[in-house]
This record gives structure tokens, C-alpha cells and sequence, in this order.
């Protein structure tokens, strides 16, 4: 089976805002996926998923049987969906979660609607946009958090992004719908426990064990929750951007069950396949708030969430990779043939 690794690269040399390209993947991550590809006996190619032209050329020129698709898209605001959408228009099977899923995933506001519907808890919320004379409803209480409404990876979210009164509250959407040109998602800050959980398909769904992230080691920068900042510069503790993981989390057996299980039923929520991560804040009264659903979560092998994630399980990376391509295969009633394994099917030799 010959398979394409459909990426986006960080540009190291960009003279755009520093979280622009934090989203994309680094040249290590995306060698370390083909890496994984190569060993388990596939054929792989790397394609960098730049503009949908070049896209079309590349697929319509070079034949594949499958596409891993870690791509992020162009910069609209359904960017994520782009690559999915144009493997389906193309009839070529993929990882990972469809355009639908995704465009609901990346627009912040809608999943979290879904999530209201579902009976998901979702911290409370209100959408600011360009609208002159801005009132807050009444029933959200502060601190707030204030987030650009399309983005992911912590972008536009800051120390600054909580506030605590209106003045605060009304500078931040301005910085936000001035600095991302997007509307400003405002939601309730809930005082607990950051988490995240990694959902697996392999035949059968799965929550991997609850990574918690423990900020009580970045006081000296400040940061005690998922900013940009800390995803970016993450282990740096001489800025003071070195959070302790547990994983499993440090949870009694029972509100662990209901984390994981609020986290399955965001991902069924969404429609996502194969694998996600969910971000949870767990209240002081052990509600699982959801965040958001991550349905391109990070694969770098050192320092992603997932991959740790998935070792506690005892699931090593070349095992994930395998995970993600077996059950995407399964869905588009495919054999993973390995390279070794389709020379043997050709030429009539041994099974």
C-alpha cells in the first residue's frame, strides 16, 4: 500500500505574528510520522498540502491508496476541512475525521452548541463580533476567558485572555477581533483541573488514560492554564513554562469514568474517526466542562499530548501510527497491504 503523508510544515523564516504557524507541524514530526509509515512496511511519500491546486496536480499524477492526513489548510476559516474535502471529491481514502467534523471542531462556537444539545457540559458562552454597542449577558458570571472563535494550538489566548470586570472583558475582544479578524468567543473560566483525553479508534473506540496538565510549577511566569505560550515553549523552565503531566490523572476511579466517558460522547458528538484529544476543565465539583475537540491533535513523538498519552497505555508510536491507518483502512473496506505483502499477492507466493 503505498501512502501519502499529507502535512503542514512551520515556515522557520516568516515575517508573520509568532503564533501564526503554531498549528502546522515541525520538519521532526512529520519525519518521524513517515518514519513510522516506512517501518511498518508501507511505501510513503510526503506532500506538503500548500494551495488545492497543487494538491490536485500532485494526486491526480501520483496514485496513492491512502492519505495520512495531518494537513492544517490554507487559512479560511474552515482550513482544516480543505484537505478531507478534496480527498472525498477525488474518491482517495483518508485518517482521520471528515470536512464536516473538522469544520465543526475548528468553529468553536458551533461545537459547542452541539455539545449543549448533546447534554455535553460546555462552560457558558457568547459570541462577539463587530456589533456596535456589545452588551454581556447577564447570566455569564467572571473571571471570562476570551478566545479568537476559528482558531486552535492556544492561538490569541494569553495570561491577558481571563479577565475579571468589563473594562478587561471589552479590551480583550477588541485585541481579538482586531489582531485574528474573526468574532471572539467569550466563555466562563472554570476554576479546576486541566485535562485532556485521547480518543483511539482501532476496531472499537477507546478513552486512553486522562493526562492532567499541573501549572503550579509556571508561577513564575504566570501562565497556569493552556496558553499559546506554554504550548509553544513548553518545558522551558527558565521562562516558567514547565507544567507537570500525570497520566493517568490524579483522579478518584469514578470521576475518571466520567471524564472519559463526557469525552467519548464529545468525540461521537462531532462525528470524529479514528482519533481525537478533548480538552476538559474539571470544576471544583468534579463536572467535566468541555473545552474543545481537537480532531488533528499533535503527533510529535517527544512532546505532543497524545503520544504520551498513548505510551501510558502502552501503545508505542509506531503502534499509534499503525492504529490510525488499520482503522481508517477498515472503514473504506480496505486490506493495509504491506509493500512485502502485495509483491507476495502479485507474484502468487506464500500468505
Amino acid at each position: 500500500m503505498k501512502i501519502a503523508l499529507c502535512c503542514s510544515v512551520k515556515k522557520k523564516d516568516s515575517d508573520k505574528p509568532p503564533d501564526h504557524f503554531s498549528e502546522f507541524d515541525s520538519e521532526e514530526t512529520v519525519l518521524s510520522i513517515a518514519s513510522a509509515i516506512k517501518s511498518l512496511g508501507y511505501e510513503v511519500v510526503i506532500v506538503e498540502a500548500n494551495e488545492s491546486r497543487n494538491l490536485i496536480n500532485f494526486f491526480q499524477n501520483n496514485p496513492v491508496d491512502l492519505v495520512f492526513n495531518i494537513a492544517e489548510g490554507s487559512g479560511s476559516r474552515f482550513r482544516e476541512s480543505e484537505v478531507p474535502a478534496l480527498l472525498d471529491y477525488l474518491n482517495i481514502p483518508y485518517t482521520g475525521s471528515n470536512f464536516l467534523s473538522l469544520a465543526l471542531a475548528l468553529n468553536k462556537a458551533m461545537a459547542k452548541k452541539i455539545f449543549k444539545c448533546e447534554g455535553i457540559p460546555t462552560p457558558k458562552f457568547q459570541i462577539f463580533d463587530n456589533s456596535p454597542n456589545p452588551k454581556l449577558d447577564p447570566d455569564l458570571r467572571f473571571p471570562l476567558i476570551v478566545k479568537p472563535n476559528y482558531e486552535g494550538s492556544g492561538k490569541g489566548i494569553s495570561v491577558s485572555s481571563v479577565v475579571r470586570d468589563e473594562g478587561e472583558l471589552y479590551r480583550q475582544i477588541g485585541d481579538v477581533l482586531s489582531g485574528y479578524r474573526q468574532e471572539a468567543l467569550v466563555e466562563e473560566f472554570i476554576e479546576g483541573k486541566e485535562l485532556t483525553v485521547g480518543i483511539l479508534e482501532n476496531g472499537k473506540t477507546q478513552a486512553l488514560p486522562i493526562l492532567e496538565i499541573d501549572f503550579s510549577t509556571c508561577k513564575k511566569s504566570g501562565e497556569y492554564f493552556y496558553s499559546w505560550k506554554v504550548k509553544e515553549f513548553q518545558g522551558n523552565e527558565e521562562l516558567g513554562l514547565a507544567p507537570v503531566f500525570y497520566c493517568p490523572a490524579r483522579l478518584p476511579d469514578a470521576v475518571a469514568d466520567k471524564v472519559k466517558e463526557t469525552a467519548l460522547k464529545a468525540h461521537r458528538a462531532l462525528g470524529c474517526f479514528d482519533i481525537s484529544r478533548v480538552d476538559i476543565r474539571l470544576s471544583q465539583d468534579n463536572i467535566p466542562y468541555v473545552l474543545e475537540v481537537n480532531p488533528l491533535p499533535g503527533l510529535d513523538p517527544k512532546e505532543s499530548n497524545f503520544p504520551k498519552i498513548s505510551r501510558a497505555q502502552g501503545i508505542e508510536y509506531k503502534d499509534l501510527v499503525k492504529s490510525i491507518i488499520d482503522n481508517a483502512a477498515r472503514r473504506y473496506g480496505m486490506h493495509p497491504y504491506t509493500k512485502a505483502e502485495y509483491a507476495q499477492l502479485r507474484t502468487g507466493g506464500p500468505n
